[in-house]
């Protein structure tokens, strides 16, 4: 039992004496189950989902999670089955496990799909019990802490994951100090050279600022004893990859990057907050636009707090964030905060777990409406890290919503019905487009028929999973005549002045062909259920094709097509195309267009597997670049103390920026370097590709477009 004894110890300060005897029956069971493996460490197996379990028992979870965390890979990885631990420890602990368990035993085309299938499972599992993420999310942790016994294409592989899914995920469900520690071992494991800089560069940092830091402090104390307020003040550096994240966005040296630390003042009472803030605004200068209520208005995930930046001695800047216990908890704990309220003999629901139960319903309904399990999972990712906007209805209730969104993802935000209804807004007591973007505080007015029902067309602009679920949804249940009559009205508009009869009978047919559609009618009854674009049905009976913008923000934001109104474009990130690169658009409703390298493996995929109607024909707009573009290139060179200064100083010589670096030695003193660097386009690229080749030491270099 000495393996036991860490988890024993946690469990022994929460849990009473017959359920900390259950957590040791799990224990004996999932020890004797996994009798005989292995970690890729050598370690015994049993110490995971020891380690797993001691994360869930420090957040005080119940001790039905910490059995099933001691059990969470009995059912993948041993004979027991699911029946097997309803019999032994009830059915509560037996779907937990059930629900955190992997899809191993079906099989997938690729491994994107099995990956998509896997978390599809785990999300609609988390919506029936939230403890399922809250495993899942330890597992992962622990399994990034033990990252160094792995294959180096592994580890990337596993790191790259968790920054784009657990750690996001995590955030969205409040549990910060989760959040945390995996981007910041997703960064170590991701760019390791990056990562000891950075930490050596703030561990001197943080020595020369430690009389500031100190200074600072004392400073707020002594002004909230002045007023007679209580609180507790203490100093937090922000962790590593948020440090990072900031120096990559405003492209910045870390020598601009003041604020590593904020402070914290902890309060007693909510109204307490706010008379914090006005005393620390005497004793320093406030920042103007730095000064955030997100106690008024909570973040998406239930976070609370009132947040401010100020200009502190000598300059530098402070951030503080003020808040009571009760918030701080949140902060940190987020829904897992339940357990220890209830621990308290609180049963009621915290803000965190409210907010998460309606994100986890809303996915619920965007799972029954979409079409593959990979746009499932695309969808759910683009939710995890909205930039919110707070916008009001005529009465003053405020609606939060992503940035980007638009009066019909408020109407379907207020209320389905007042979506489907919808015929227009009023933004300001103004008339205001549909598909025109909403901006914080905007007061917005729908305008409603009784008659009225979703256009397809708002599939090409509205930005909220919730919205495209209902607006598909609605479109389904269109009668055959009513679809067909809609899509004909929307392709004729936006084919005008060209009438559907001007067109050869030859061009059509070859477009009904592409589409595997029988009739004209077929074709409008597709347009107008939303399953097929009107915009670019539009160009492929006209003959032309889509021409891309090149003087646009193509890597920050989505791009309107030219001559296209509302539809977005967005570039593959697995070929990164250029200009001058031969080009094809994979068609996808509520999302645009995705343009990809003409020789993209998944466009060669898609061949092969008779998806061609989704992709359409092109082109690069004939105008000068005015934008940088990405482009991922993979060089060999020898490894000397030199060889990579030389390369980096090369590029930036080459007008061209480095957005990312990995790095890895080979065999002797090869060195294999991955950069993804800005190009105006493919001549430029290739005069830099020209410059790397007479760097001393060169051995090769090729770009990567996914074949």
């Amino acid at each position: 039992m000495k393996l036991f004894a860490p988890l024993k110890q946690i469990i022994d300060c929460y849990l009473p004496s017959e359920q900390r005897q259950l957590v040791e029956r799990a224990f004996v069971l999932a020890r004797d189950a996994h009798e005989g493996q292995t970690r890729s460490s050598g370690e015994p197996y049993i110490t995971h989902p020891v380690a797993v379990a001691c994360i869930v028992a420090n957040m005080q979870l119940d001790h039905e999670a910490v059995m099933a965390a001691l059990l969470h890979d009995v059912i993948e990885d041993t004979s027991y089955t699911q029946e097997d631990l309803t019999r032994e420890f009830g059915k509560s602990v037996a779907e937990i496990v059930e629900g955190v368990s992997k899809l191993d035993k079906l099989k997938f085309r690729t491994r994107q799909e099995a990956q998509a299938a896997n978390f599809r499972k785990m999300i609609l599992a988390m919506t029936e019990d939230i403890r399922v993420i809250l495993i899942k999310l330890a597992d992962r942790t622990h399994n990034m802490r033990t990252l160094g016994a792995l294959r180096p294409d592994k580890r990337r592989r596993i790191a790259k994951e968790t920054l784009e899914i657990y750690a996001p995920l995590a955030h969205r469900l409040g549990i910060e100090h989760i959040k945390n520690e995996l981007e910041d071992l997703g960064f170590k494991a991701t760019y390791p050279y990056r990562y000891a800089v950075l930490e050596k560069t703030i561990a001197a940092a943080r020595r020369h600022r430690k009389e500031m830091i100190e200074r600072i402090s004392q400073d707020i104390r002594s002004r909230l004893e002045e007023a007679d307020i209580h609180a507790r003040v203490f100093g937090r550096e922000k962790h590593l990859y948020a440090i990072y994240q900031k120096m990559r966005q405003k492209e910045q040296q870390f020598d601009s990057i003041m604020d590593i630390y904020a402070f914290c003042v902890i309060v007693e009472k909510r109204d307490t907050c706010y008379s914090v803030l006005g005393r620390l605004h005497a004793l320093y200068k406030p920042r103007p636009g730095q000064i955030k209520d997100y106690i008024a208005v909570p973040k998406a995930n239930g976070y609370q707090s009132l947040q401010t930046s100020m200009i502190g001695p000598h300059g530098v800047p402070v951030e503080v964030h003020i808040c009571t216990e009760e918030m701080q908890q949140m902060a940190e704990m987020g829904v897992a905060a339940q357990w220890v309220y209830t621990a308290r003999g609180r049963n009621d629901r915290t803000p965190s777990q409210i907010r998460a139960q309606r994100w986890l319903k809303s996915l619920v309904e965007l799972q029954e409406n979409v079409g593959s399990t990979v746009e499932f999972i695309e969808t759910v990712k683009s939710e995890f890290f909205p930039k919110e906007i707070y916008v009001f209805t005529p009465k003053g209730r405020i609606i939060e919503l992503p940035k980007g969104a638009t009066a019909v993802d408020f109407a379907y935000a207020v209320h389905s019905d007042i979506g489907h209804h919808c015929v227009g807004a009023n933004v300001e007591r103004k008339p205001y487009s549909l598909a025109t973007p909403l901006e914080s505080g905007q007061t917005v007015e729908i305008l409603t028929k009784s008659y009225a029902h979703p256009s397809a067309n708002w599939l090409n602009f509205v930005v909220t999973a919730r919205a495209r679920a209902r607006i598909r949804q609605s479109l389904k249940h269109l009668k055959a005549d009513t679809a067909t009559d809609q899509g004909k009205r929307q392709l004729q508009q936006l084919l005008a002045p060209t009438r559907i009869e001007d067109i050869s009978a030859e061009r059509v047919q070859e477009v009904l062909k592409t589409l595997k559609l029988r009739s004209l009618d077929a074709l409008y009854a597709e347009i107008g259920l939303g399953n097929l674009m009107g915009t670019v049905i539009a160009y492929r009976l006209l003959g032309v094709a889509i021409e891309i913008d090149t003087d646009g923000q193509p890597n920050q934001h989505p791009l309107e097509i030219k001559r296209a109104a509302q539809l977005l474009t967005n570039f593959a990130q697995c070929c990164h195309p250029v200009p001058g690169d031969p080009i094809v658009a994979h068609i996808s409703p509520g999302k645009g267009l995705v343009v990809h390298h003409e020789h993209c493996a998944n466009v060669r995929q898609a061949n092969t597997a008779s998806q061609t109607q989704h992709f359409m024909a092109v082109e690069w707009e004939n105008a000068d670049t005015k934008v940088p573009f990405e482009a991922e290139l993979h060089i060999e060179i020898i490894n000397t103390a030199d060889s990579l200064p030389h390369l980096m100083a090369t590029i930036v010589g080459m007008d061209s920026s480095i957005h990312s670096i990995w790095t890895e030695e080979q065999t002797g003193s090869l060195y294999q370097i991955i950069l993804v660097v800005t190009v105006r386009d493919t001549q430029h690229l290739a005069n830099i590709m020209r410059k790397i080749k007479s760097l001393q030491g060169f051995i090769s270099i090729r770009r990567n477009i996914n074949n």
